[in-house]
């Protein structure tokens, strides 16, 4: 599941309440929905970005509970240049006049930009239009419920996995550096920033980087602010966390303990793998499983390759907890107002967010973490392995993580400023505009895709 992050499509606040607030008022639905058998549409249109949901999907399919007679339409459009949510606005800004079954029944969306969408009416609540019950959703991570959770307390989506984030490291050379691979041990070393600061002078005198590039450490810092970016007054305020993010990334490259690359890259992207001198990187439950490993294996398992100790250095990686608890990511599961499929929604939505059974398997299958708190309890005290992390169990780590999760700090605004920010940055780090600069050309960025905002 990979997490490239764009910018916003309705970039200004006024296009943003166009979406919000078209075809009806008051924040009310345009429409009773009609859950009744008869409504039932035999087309269900389901808008995502990447092929993850529809592997996902299957797990619905094999429950025996999707119709014989309705046929699923997945409308894939990337997340590169905003593709996507520009593809699905434009969907749902038809939707009232849209034919039965060319209507939007489920879309999904990540916490960066959830608010969006969960702000408008073009979302329905999951309990009283969809029908999940509180005991339903009684077993999900919280933070995983307040994403998705509009400013009048309706829940307005759900989703099957919680993505609390760790630090990957590579076991060889921390074994090199610290004379040690055991994640408690390892986590002693680094289990401060001021510990994780002195980690790096010593792994740069044995010739690697502490981290890949600008961006590793930006969530641990973002997801640790003491509030939201934009205050009551529409002001951008910049957290003093993310300033230490900013010095800390200053000095790690002035120091030469990065590698000056940026996510996604192929910098990046190859500093994990067999030829990489990187200590660690911070990643989510999805970064482990889907973009870490393949990027550690020396022939990708396209070109016949296979997920084994032996190729590139698959199992040379561990994780620990880190300096700071931090998430990253995921993917909630909403369901579009004018749906004609409100009763198989729910369906999905309970087996795959819901079930514990289900998730548990998901986990087992793919090594994500799901969205089950006892389940993932329950494989934290298990025997439970990962043999790409060189037979540790991950999970127990997530799932002491997980809880700790606070989304109190979150604003509609998160996508956009987040982006912005670190774009403004990187000018600072190569050294070709000082901070002041870097951050009026974050102030003038901002505005120019927030125009209701301040400085």
């Amino acid at each position: 599941m990979k997490r490239k992050l764009t910018s916003l499509f309705l970039a200004t606040a006024m296009v943003m309440t166009t979406l919000a607030g078209c075809g009806n008022s008051g924040g009310k639905p345009a429409a009773k929905v009609d859950t009744s058998e008869a409504a039932q549409g035999k087309v269900l249109n389901i808008y995502c970005w990447n092929q993850e949901f529809q592997e996902r999907f299957e797990y619905f399919k094999k429950s025996g509970k999707l119709p014989s007679d309705v046929k699923v339409n997945f409308v894939v459009t990337p997340n590169e240049n905003n593709a996507y949510q520009n593809a699905l606005d434009a969907a749902l800004l038809k939707q009232k006049d849209a034919p039965a079954d060319e209507k939007v029944d489920i879309f999904l969306v990540e916490a960066d930009y959830a608010l969006k969408y969960v702000d408008s009416d073009y979302t329905l609540d999951v309990v009283n239009d969809i029908g999940l019950t509180k005991d339903d959703l009684a077993d999900q991570y919280q933070y995983t419920k307040d994403i998705v959770t509009d400013s009048k307390g309706v829940q307005k989506g759900t989703t099957w996995q919680a993505t609390p984030g760790l630090f990957a490291y590579r076991r060889s050379i921390a074994k090199d550096v610290l004379g040690t691979d055991n994640p408690d041990k390892v986590q002693e070393a680094l289990s401060s920033w001021d510990k994780f600061n002195s980690v790096a002078e010593k792994a740069a005198a044995k010739g690697y980087k502490m981290l890949s590039g600008y961006d590793d450490a930006y969530r641990v810092f973002s997801n640790n602010v003491s509030a939201p970016w934009v205050d009551s007054n529409n002001k951008i305020v910049i957290d003093d966390n993310i300033m230490k993010w900013v010095d800390q990334t200053k000095l790690f490259t002035e120091k030469g303990y990065n590698n000056k690359s940026s996510l996604w890259d192929n910098v990046w992207a190859a500093d994990q793998g067999p030829k990489g001198k990187v200590f660690g990187f911070f990643y989510s439950t999805w970064g482990i499983n889907f973009t870490l490993l393949g990027n550690s294996l020396a022939t990708p398992v396209k070109e016949g390759g296979k997920e084994e100790v032996g190729n590139g250095i698959y199992g040379d990686y561990a994780v620990c907890q880190g300096p700071q608890s931090y998430y990253w990511g995921g993917t909630w599961i909403c369901a579009a107002a004018g749906t004609d499929n409100p009763n198989l929604i729910k369906e999905i939505m309970k087996t795959l967010t819901c079930d514990k059974s289900t998730e548990v398997q998901i986990t087992k299958d793919t090594q994500d973490y799901t969205n089950t708190i006892s389940g993932m309890n329950e494989l934290a005290s298990s025997d439970f392995k990962s043999a790409f992390l060189g037979g540790q169990n991950h999970i127990k780590l997530f799932a002491q993580a997980a809880p700790k999760i606070n989304m109190k700090n979150i604003s509609a605004y998160d996508q956009g400023l987040n982006e912005e920010f670190q774009k403004a940055m990187k000018d600072y780090f190569d050294g070709n505009v000082t901070k002041d600069k870097a951050l009026d050309n974050f102030y003038k960025a901002a505005i120019e895709k927030y125009p209701n905002l301040s400085h």
